[in-house]
């Protein structure tokens, strides 16, 4: 186990800046995630990681060495990439040694680690298989087996289970997980699955535009983002625009449109004002549908539902307020659906639930 320190890393592609003064710090043995849009520099910064580009500033450190410079078949990692880069014409048990047989390790060790990696993987039996009769999660097995076989210090995974079916998906997110813990690795993996990350991931950052908008636990990322881009990537937001009226530490007071709310600012670098425009986020969950009258209080929106979706495990509405604009609400397990109806009602959420963000220069236009 190793932990990775990224010290003001950049690199710009022409005029694309991919990454800007980036620096973070990854602990040993942490499942570290990358998240965010198309074109952020998550791939950039794995890559730049595993040694196939180097910054054009900063530096990159294992262990407290420095390993910048350093080839990637220098620096005792292994990388799965999206496509898993199996080699056809070679069997399972073949592509498990491709790295083994690089190191030019004895051949009784490469076959007793071959045959330790493919039961690892559950993949018993399979070691002469052509690798075009897999499935696409034996493959991502084998894509596996091979980059642990290695026995690298880190583990770097470029999302690997996008080419997978929902099924398959939730399987190998499991397996990741345990394989890594099992063998100590410290592994940073990239995805735009926010489930996926939400589920694997010990910490996340979330990037844009080449930068960090937020790192934390996959919770305070969730419950706490600190802008409305994070807000919006790791699951669904409700975003309403106001006015402070009324800050008690982190607390602020906002009033809209829709009426006042209070909630928590979770940004430390944001020190809202009296005056100031904010915008409230409230999650679809943390909004509770119940019948009028609402009573007095904050963080209460009055309205009708304009369409119902059942999924199953929850129900989705959509609320439309009372200024004419809609608000998404979900319940979980529900007994009964709701359907679409001209009857008012609330929806209420606990000042717990509500984030008050500060107002960037694009959504300070739409207010």
């Amino acid at each position: 186990m190793v932990p990775i320190t990224v010290d003001h890393v950049s690199k710009a592609f022409g005029s694309t800046q991919a990454l800007d003064d980036v620096s973070l710090e990854i602990e040993a043995g942490e499942i570290f995630f990358l998240l965010g849009p198309s074109g952020c520099g998550k791939t950039t910064l794995i890559r730049t990681l595993a040694g196939f580009i180097q910054p054009d500033a900063g530096r990159v450190w294992f262990d407290g060495v420095d390993v910048t410079n350093v080839p990637p078949h220098k620096r005792g990692t292994a990388m799965m990439f999206q496509s898993y880069a199996l080699w056809p014409h070679l069997s399972v048990a073949k592509n498990v040694a491709f790295g083994l047989e690089q190191m030019r390790l004895p051949r009784a060790e490469i076959d007793a680690r071959v045959t330790e990696m493919l039961a690892l993987v559950h993949l018993e039996g399979l070691g002469e298989r052509a690798i075009n009769a897999l499935s696409g999660g034996q493959q991502q097995r084998v894509a596996l087996a091979r980059a642990l076989a290695v026995r690298p210090k880190c583990l770097f995974l470029d999302e690997p289970l996008s080419n997978l079916d929902a099924k398959l998906r939730l399987e190998m997110r499991g397996e990741i997980r345990r394989l890594c813990q099992e063998h100590g690795l410290t592994a940073v993996y990239v995805t735009h699955d926010q489930k996926e990350a939400l589920s694997v991931a010990d910490r996340l950052a979330v990037l844009e535009n080449g930068r960090l908008a937020q790192v934390g636990t996959p919770q305070e990322v969730y419950r706490l983002p600190h802008s409305t881009t994070v807000a919006s990537f790791i699951g669904e937001c409700n975003f309403i625009g106001g006015l402070v009226r009324a800050v008690h530490g982190r607390v602020a007071h906002v009033d809209t449109d829709l009426g006042p709310f209070e909630g928590c600012v979770a940004d430390p670098n944001y020190l809202p004002k009296k005056g100031d425009l904010a915008i409230v986020a409230i999650r679809p969950e943390g909004l509770v549908l119940g019948d009028l009258p609402a009573g007095e209080g904050a963080n209460t929106i009055d309205g009708y539902i304009a369409s119902s979706t059942y999924l199953g495990e929850m129900a989705q509405y959509e609320v439309k307020a009372s200024d004419g604009s809609s608000v998404r609400v979900s319940e979980l397990n529900p007994a009964k659906v709701r359907e679409a109806s001209q009857a008012w009602l609330h929806a209420r959420a606990d000042p717990e639930d509500v984030i008050i963000l500060e107002a960037g220069p694009e959504m300070v236009q739409t207010l």
